[in-house]
């Protein structure tokens, strides 16, 4: 096991350059991009905006990029390559916005220049905000963990016992009546459980017994410990019950499914002949065997609870967090964020994916990756 430890390790850094190889290519390819958009805020704008960016033109002095970028944190609009709509600026002023996003380079160059920052963990400061990329996602992972952690904990909590549950009573009547809470929950996605939620439970019409925005009350700093957690818990309650409504049938059904398959394998007509309760059957020796593919399944799952299943939640119930801060990235073409995240969190999938094999290994011995490799 410890050469196939090492060789995935050894794999890591490859797999990684090519994702990020991939999504720089894709991005240059992409319309638009921050220089256009300064430009086109200056067109849009006019002496107001100049004259913001007479300042950001010597931002050298005041943070370089960053300064120039936080005259147009609101930019947004398309230009064409060769910076149409760009008339009347002078070609110098031009240029020095280039230099100091970077683009005075060539492609190539600006990549390399990325990747030898990245490998040193640094990971520079966003345009639009004068913050280092560390700071910004380390101020927003505690909303998305949260979310992510919390949801994730209940929804195995409760699908795993439900799809035992459905398994051993396949086909009867506590099977077909929650199939419809499954039917209901890979139908329905979880932003408008979301929003159902609000119109029922945080003043949208009927009741208002649940706060609509942020994890913590204004005087929360204020509280008592035992009043802070029951604070952040009732803040939690909405966006969890929305996310968790919406991603446990997948769950549900895989634990079902994976517990049916085995039910019907000779071992277990053979544990019961043995004389063995159905509960040992179950629990002693299908469990173990079954929980391998929900096992395999939770580092995708939590990854995906943490960094972009809780986009559109974050924004209903305006939790500032790390799926929000990747949106606005994207939309406002903030490259050192874009990357940045997409480096960490590409570093941290590929980690947890490794750890999913060596608890494969850990609940079934049986399975030696080493000796298949």
């Amino acid at each position: 096991m410890t050469a196939y430890l090492l060789r995935r390790l050894a794999l890591i850094p490859l797999t990684l350059f090519g994702i990020m190889v991939v999504n720089f290519f894709f991005a240059q390819l992409a319309p638009g991009g921050p220089v256009e958009l300064l430009i086109a805020k200056i067109q849009g704008t006019g002496v107001e905006a100049t004259a913001r960016l007479s300042g950001a033109a010597g931002g050298e002095q005041m943070g370089g990029a960053s300064a120039a970028a936080a005259a147009a944190a609101t930019a947004g609009a398309d230009a064409a390559s060769a910076y149409r709509g760009a008339k009347g600026l002078d070609p110098a002023f031009i240029k020095d916005i280039e230099r100091q996003f970077g683009f005075d380079k060539p492609p190539l160059e600006r990549f390399a220049i990325m990747i030898g920052n990245y490998l040193r963990f640094d990971f520079g400061k966003s345009y639009y905000r004068d913050e280092s990329v560390v700071n910004l996602v380390l101020s927003k992972l505690p909303v998305s963990a949260s979310l992510g952690l919390w949801t994730t904990v209940i929804i195995y909590l409760v699908s795993i016992p439900l799809g035992v549950a459905k398994a051993v009573r396949d086909g009867q009547r506590f099977d077909i009546a929650t199939s419809w809470a499954v039917v209901v929950g890979y139908a329905v996605p979880g932003f408008l459980f979301a929003i159902l939620l609000i119109v029922l439970f945080a003043g949208g019409r009927f009741f208002d017994w649940f706060p609509l925005r942020g994890l913590t009350s204004v005087e929360w700093h204020e509280m008592d410990w035992p009043a802070r957690i029951l604070d952040y818990l009732w803040h939690l309650c909405l966006p969890v019950t929305a996310m968790v409504i919406g991603g446990f049938a997948q769950l549900t059904m895989l634990t079902k499914n994976a517990f049916l398959e085995e039910i019907t394998k000779q071992y277990v007509n053979t544990a019961r002949a043995k004389g063995l309760s159905e509960n040992q059957v179950l629990y002693g020796h299908v469990f173990r065997n079954a929980m391998l593919l929900v096992i395999a399944g939770f580092p995708a799952a939590l990854v995906g609870m943490l960094f972009t299943g809780s986009v559109l939640i974050e924004v209903i119930f305006s939790l500032d967090g790390i799926g929000l801060l990747g949106y606005e990235a994207v939309v406002n073409r903030d490259y050192p964020v874009m990357f940045g995240t997409l480096f960490l969190f590409g570093l941290i999938g590929l980690l947890l994916n490794l750890v999913s094999d060596l608890t494969y290994h850990l609940v079934d011995p049986r399975i030696d990756f080493e000796a298949r490799g």
